[in-house]
């Protein structure tokens, strides 16, 4: 950092190295000291970590192929981690050229004209990434260059001096990493202009005879619906890239859990009034495992992880409404605080076409209803649809409670917490559900599973439940019928 001149840098014995050297070398020191390369990502520790690492070891480009949300951009940024902290350039270069191997004419004739002298200037790891998203209207202009004439004016040059050129993206991104996300986005003539850069490492820009071996480290990212609602990676681009990377989604609740606490927004001041039971916590990861294979929602499209952030966001924000509309100083989310996650689902699935005609959002909240069938059976008994007329089961007082009201029994959306608490507590089977499957569950989070009782008994069809305006209404199915006859 405090050497200024390309002489000073020689007399350091500094050493040029390729990019891909680079991550290789930093790599290889990572792992024989056992560190995290790729910090806060969660569930690849044992598929799409090793196989990173393996392009890296094998100086690859690099293409991750998956679907949205699964953390494609977030790895092509933490590779920067593995770049020195700081690399020497040509003071002024706009390429970013090495002092001991310069490839552009201006490095080359700034060296020649001022030798040892030549200043040179350091560029931090955090500055050597760039990202383009592939769009229809990218140019290679945009991403390679073209001659610009204003410079051209400027300087009073011929235009079949390549001094006039103006470089796109990726030459100024020499010995930085440069992500094209959704490649297959980019138009076929575009992804033609890139087999050279990868092969050979040269650009071509209008006729001019011009040869930059272009030191990058590329990284794509495509998702597989891209390929046939879109348009396609074209085979010679594909065939150049060294190594494709398949991402995947959490395979299980606990790592989805994780995801989601490490990048959900919550202010400091909501999760000190808003407490969350696990139970709660693995409801919202459940429903969006039951999005991903719901018949209404297109599987190909998937289903982010972005959705489960989002939601944990939004179902704190209703329970922080709740509370500060009815006065409460601290509350516990409630199950029917679920239903203001509902925006949170209905942006973040692409829904087929019977899904379409059901409506976005019954197809949201009938998701509530099925991670709450999935999840119940690992906390109490399975209910039995259909059983024989003399066996008992664990859930007959609390049908038989319901059965015997005669009005139905209500939850309100905006009820108080003791309120709330009454009303819950009222049903006494439940509290014997719980003394005897659940004995060890705190008395806080004893009126979010009562709840959560009452909905899974809705969806083995033991009770009714109605949702009005205000909140939602439990009955027994049949109770109101026969009290009518």
């Amino acid at each position: 950092m405090n050497i200024k001149t390309l002489g000073e840098l020689k007399a350091s014995g500094y050493q040029s190295k390729s990019i891909k050297d680079e991550l290789r070398t930093n790599l290889i020191q990572k792992i024989k000291n056992k560190g995290t390369t790729f910090e806060g990502v969660h569930g690849y520790e044992h598929t799409v970590i090793p196989e990173l690492e393996r392009a890296i070891l094998s100086r690859h480009n690099i293409n991750l192929l998956g679907l949205r949300g699964q953390a494609k951009t977030r790895l092509a940024r933490l590779m920067l981690n593995l770049l020195d902290e700081y690399i020497p350039y040509v003071a002024g270069s706009e390429i970013n050229d090495d002092p001991l191997q310069p490839i552009s004419r201006f490095a080359v004739e700034l060296i020649k004209e001022k030798g040892d002298e030549t200043p040179i200037a350091w560029l931090h790891r955090r500055e050597r990434f760039a990202e383009k998203l592939a769009t229809p209207d990218v140019t290679v202009a945009d991403i390679i260059g073209d001659v610009d004439p204003i410079k051209a004016a400027n300087l009073k040059l011929s235009y079949a001096d390549d001094r006039v050129i103006h470089y796109g993206m990726i030459p100024r991104a020499n010995r930085c990493i440069f992500v094209i996300n959704e490649l297959p986005d980019l138009q076929a003539r575009i992804q033609v202009a890139l087999f050279n850069i990868l092969q050979e490492g040269d650009i071509q820009i209008r006729g001019f005879k011009l040869r930059l071996p272009l030191d990058i480290q590329f990284l794509f990212t495509a998702n597989p619906e891209d390929y046939t609602n879109r348009g396609s990676i074209v085979t010679p681009l594909k065939d150049r890239i060294g190594s494709q990377i398949l991402t995947h989604y959490p395979v299980n609740i606990e790592t989805a859990r994780q995801i989601t606490e490490q990048e959900a927004k919550l202010v400091e001041a909501q999760k000190s009034m808003v407490l969350v039971p696990d139970l709660a916590r693995d409801l919202l990861e459940q429903i969006v495992f039951e999005a991903r294979e719901n018949d209404y929602i297109d599987a190909k499209s998937g289903v982010s992880a972005r959705l489960s952030i989002t939601a944990l966001e939004n179902l704190l924000s209703t329970a922080e409404r709740r509370a500060l509309l009815a006065g409460d100083e601290q509350t516990m989310v409630r199950l029917s605080d679920f239903v203001g996650i509902i925006p949170s689902i209905t942006g973040k699935v692409e829904l087929v076409y019977e899904g379409e005609q059901e409506g976005a959002a019954l197809v949201a909240y009938n998701l509530i209803g099925e991670a709450v069938q999935s999840l119940f059976v690992e906390y109490f008994p399975k209910i039995e649809k259909l059983k024989k007329q003399d066996d008992e089961s664990d859930y007959d007082d609390i049908v038989s409670w319901f059965f015997n009201q005669k009005e139905g029994f209500e939850l309100l959306d905006d009820a108080k917490d003791k309120e709330y608490q009454r009303l819950l507590g009222a049903i006494t089977p439940l509290d014997d559900l719980l003394a005897k499957h659940q004995p060890n569950l705190a008395q806080e989070d004893s009126y979010f599973v009562k709840e959560f009782v009452l909905w899974a008994l809705v969806e083995f069809k033991q009770l009714g439940k109605h949702r009005f305006t205000e909140g939602i209404q439990f009955k027994d199915p049949y109770g109101s019928f026969i009290s009518g006859l």
